[in-house]
């Protein structure tokens, strides 16, 4: 891990870290997204960045207030960079090539995912992109981002395959943690993270019996 220090932090203002946030940076290249980490008139950062051949760097402590989520809710809660670890992975996102999360960024994700768990009580509904915390803003991640992977090695839920009673797709999102202030934006979100196959913000079948299995053992 290599430590490069952001001037981007502050106090946070709650005593318990419980989600885990994972962006990506959406820049043109590596170079780029740690020069503005670390840029104080940026104003933004995050705890770490994964480069696409698994370096890690550190840039604010875990006890410190990291500026990743801006504005941005999840299950009732809307300062999310006082309650969360915020990772930053290296891809150019949807502006400028969205492209597959090379096997080396992704295993060192899970490394030091399962290492922030241990340190933090973060419960695996709240490993969490930033598209669910701000869905009418954001769209990272992003549809090609492993989030079944993760789940299978620890971090995070994938919902299981059992069909299961259908239930309304907007309660069903409330209960899981979306904001549904824009119930489209909502609904885009929590289809680019569990079904990435077609995004469209509509309410059909396939994606409430995915939100129906995802929230059933949690309801």
């Amino acid at each position: 891990m290599i430590t490069r220090l952001s001037p981007n932090y502050g106090p946070r203002q709650s005593d318990i870290v419980d989600m885990l946030v994972i962006h990506y940076t959406g820049m043109e290249s590596a170079q780029a997204a740690l020069d503005r980490l670390c840029d104080a008139d940026a104003q933004v950062s995050a705890h770490y960045l994964i480069d696409e051949d698994g370096t890690v760097y550190a840039f604010v402590d875990e006890s410190r207030r990291a500026w990743h989520a801006g504005v941005s809710s999840w299950r009732g809660h809307a300062d999310i960079n006082s309650r969360s670890i915020g990772i930053e992975l290296v891809n150019p996102g949807h502006e400028f090539g969205l492209r597959p999360f090379p096997d080396p960024q992704i295993e060192s994700l899970m490394s030091l995912g399962r290492d922030v768990l241990i340190r933090h009580p973060i419960p695996a509904r709240n490993v969490i992109g930033h598209s669910d915390i701000a869905p009418a803003r954001k769209q990272d991640p992003g549809e090609l981002f492993p989030w079944a992977l993760l789940a299978q090695n620890g971090l995070g839920v994938w919902p299981p395959a059992e069909p299961v009673r259908d239930r309304p797709l907007i309660e069903a999102l409330t209960l899981w943690g979306y904001d549904i202030t824009d119930e489209k934006a909502a609904v885009a979100a929590f289809q680019r993270h569990f079904r990435p196959s077609r995004i469209d913000g509509g309410i059909d079948r396939e994606t409430t019996q995915i939100a129906s299995r995802l929230i059933t053992p949690f309801a």
